[in-house]
């Protein structure tokens, strides 16, 4: 009989949250609930109500509906840490063996029901306390990201109308880093042009010899379109680094332990032991 009625108040529940799923047919819930973990339906059941749930709270432990009893076992340890990060106040749905939790009628009706009265309450919250639209609330992240570009800028607020090309534009006349690019690009372009003018130096020298002057054509056929692909021009932009993450900002060192790594060779390695016979002891 308790069971009874906890599963008639589940189904109530499940009606007036709008689940619209199998498991409110006649008997549909008891035989999903008598299988648990092994059901398919329950845990399809389960993972809609998870879901549901966090549309209101930002969890960051899901829930997956399973397709086999097979995969009971995985379906009650992604439940076991959403419990978890959900402070769930049951001893029974949180401690003890967790592959087998979720393998008896009794838990089963409880988790069903402590899931429903989150996704209940979180509903309330959010009808007794919406959320401010993102005018009032002062913008969206994007819109505070810009906001605090005009401020640093001294720029005035922008109209209403102004289209995302004209304030960028407004941007890059007020910021003094497109000059500093600008100095920065034309150092590197000589620097480019200088290490061209190596790498063609070099495969010419490849050439010198009587071999290989016989494999000219080929050596060409393989070089020059190559050597076509690399521009001297920096196409790095004010673009570039508004959208750059933070994690560029790391800079390793090419003669870094974890870098050298993977460039060592022998030849290198030889010179070194040569120019510094103590390494040999390493």
């Amino acid at each position: 009989m308790e069971f009874e009625l906890m599963e008639s108040d589940i189904l109530e529940a499940l009606e007036d949250l709008g689940y619209k799923g199998p498991l409110l047919e006649d008997e549909a819930l008891t035989q999903a609930v008598s299988g648990g973990a092994s059901s398919p339906e329950f845990t399809k059941l389960s993972a809609w109500l998870v879901s549901e749930l966090r549309l209101y709270c930002k969890l960051e432990e899901n829930v997956q509906a399973t397709n086999s009893p097979n995969e009971a076992e995985e379906f009650q340890l992604e439940v076991s840490g959403l419990l978890g990060e959900m402070n769930c106040p049951y001893a029974s749905l949180t401690s003890g063996d967790v592959t087998k939790r979720l393998l008896n009628q009794k838990n089963c009706l409880l988790l069903l029901t402590y899931l429903i009265s989150e996704l209940e309450a979180a509903r309330m919250l959010c009808v007794n306390t919406p959320p401010k639209k993102a005018q009032e609330g002062g913008g969206s992240e994007v819109f505070q990201e810009l906001k605090g570009i005009c401020i640093a800028l001294g720029m005035s607020k922008p109209p209403a109308n102004i289209t995302m090309f004209q304030f960028f534009s407004g941007i890059e006349k007020k910021e003094k880093i497109e000059a500093i690019n600008q100095a920065i690009a034309n150092e590197y372009e000589v620097r480019r042009k200088l290490l061209v003018k190596r790498l063609d130096v070099t495969v010419q020298s490849f050439g010198w010899s009587d071999r290989a002057k016989s494999q000219t054509e080929k050596l060409a056929k393989v070089y020059q379109p190559k050597r076509a692909l690399l521009t001297t021009k920096c196409t790095i932009s004010i673009a570039h680094l508004l959208a750059a993450r933070q994690d560029l900002s790391k800079i390793m060192r090419t003669s870094s332990g974890s870098i050298r790594e993977k460039t060592v060779c022998a030849i290198n390695k030889a010179n070194q032991t040569d120019l510094y016979p103590e390494l040999e002891s390493y």
